[in-house]
């Protein structure tokens, strides 16, 4: 117990301003989780979910007494809502991957051996697409108002940036090209959010974030056109296949 109250509580000093320990520790897990996104494997789910958890602690800045003693609700809350998106990605992928094992093995000779990947990148489809903005208009909406009265700061920043993280991560669990494009715009918001509330480390990985999801974009891209030219040789892909 003493071990996790010295994490807890543990702090760095740059500047002259405080920083957590555990802040730095929660971003550099959800970096690492996004990199897994983008090379497609399972692990980046179970990553993530400990950065989540640790960031959680982080953004009830006036519940746990952080430097900042700053409440950002939209923050706090999307972490716990990470966590059960980020379960149903981890069992999805889970699924997808052994699917996609099973779909190699039944690969032309030439093609066999090659590792299975968690999810095969597309396009959402129109409907997909629209319900993606209904959900971000009502979700920041609702959400907004419901941290203003929670006395949130910041709360409509906070409600888009907490609607636009959730449906990212549901989209990255479908395997949506889409996802990359909804961080950026998170991204857009969250850094000057994050920089006058004073959490520095996040606002600076958020900026990492914002390049490398451009990166994510482009690979995940590739990967589409790539199965397409693919599927219009030898048949559907792996995603247009049924899956039980």
């Amino acid at each position: 117990m003493s071990l996790l109250v010295e994490f807890l509580d543990a702090q760095l000093m740059i500047g002259g301003i405080p920083i957590l320990w555990r802040e730095i520790v929660g971003n550099v897990f959800g970096l690492a989780a996004a990199i897994g996104g983008m090379r497609r494997v399972v692990w980046a789910w179970p990553v993530g979910i400990v950065g989540n958890l640790t960031l959680l602690t982080v953004f009830l800045g006036g519940v746990f007494h952080t430097p900042q003693d700053v409440d950002l609700y939209g923050q706090a809350g999307r972490q716990v809502m990470f966590l059960a998106v980020g379960l149903y990605g981890w069992w999805r992928w889970s699924r997808d991957k052994r699917v996609n094992a099973a779909l190699a093995g039944q690969a032309l000779p030439g093609q066999a051996g090659a590792p299975a990947v968690a999810v095969n990148p597309h396009w959402a489809t129109g409907r997909q697409r629209a319900g993606l903005v209904v959900g971000m208009l009502v979700g920041t909406l609702v959400f907004g108002w419901v941290f203003s009265q929670l006395g949130s700061w910041g709360p409509w920043a906070d409600a888009w940036i907490f609607t636009g993280s959730i449906l990212a991560t549901y989209g990255m669990a479908r395997g949506w090209t889409e996802f990359w494009l909804l961080w950026i715009a998170v991204d857009i918001v969250g850094v000057p959010l994050l920089l006058k509330a004073g959490y520095y480390p996040s606002a600076a990985l958020y900026l990492v974030y914002a390049v490398f999801v451009i990166w994510g974009f482009v690979v995940w891209w590739r990967v589409d056109l790539a199965q397409r030219v693919e599927a219009s040789a030898t048949g559907p892909r792996p995603e247009h296949l049924p899956v039980g």
